[in-house]
């Protein structure tokens, strides 16, 4: 058996929210930074129904000052 770690899409929502709020960012504010035409790509990524691209977790690092891994929040599951 081994433990591999798996993203926790919807902790690292939680966490990409948290974060965003304590930066005192409006989801307008992050969709003109990434140059979104809509804010749907940030709400999704917010209700942990879909992960920012390598890319844009970098953008997301610089702009909330932390390192990716600190947006990123992994799960262990065994696998058998």
């Amino acid at each position: 058996m081994s433990d591999f770690p798996m993203i926790d899409m919807v902790k690292t929502g939680q966490n990409i929210l948290k974060l965003r709020k304590q930066k005192n960012l409006s989801v307008k504010e992050l969709q003109i930074i990434f140059g979104f035409e809509t804010p749907q790509a940030i709400y999704k990524w917010q209700h942990g129904t879909a992960l920012p691209s390598v890319d844009n977790l970098v953008i997301l690092s610089i702009v909330f000052k932390v390192k990716m891994e600190d947006i990123l929040i992994l799960s262990v599951d065994e696998i058998e």
